[in-house]
């Protein structure tokens, strides 16, 4: 899956989410995260979590 940094997802009630910037945040801060969490990530098609 790619998506770039500039993306907005627009939630149903309005709300905005930069799906962009915390995706690339999540993917540069990897190394923090628990093998729980990278095996989540992965399981949504995020190849560099596997």
């Amino acid at each position: 899956m790619t998506v770039p940094r500039s993306h907005v997802e627009q939630l149903q009630d309005g709300t905005e989410i930069k799906l962009g910037v915390w995706l690339s945040n999540t993917k540069s801060r990897r190394a923090k995260l628990t093998t729980g969490k990278l095996r989540q990530l992965a399981e949504l098609g995020l190849h560099w979590a596997a």
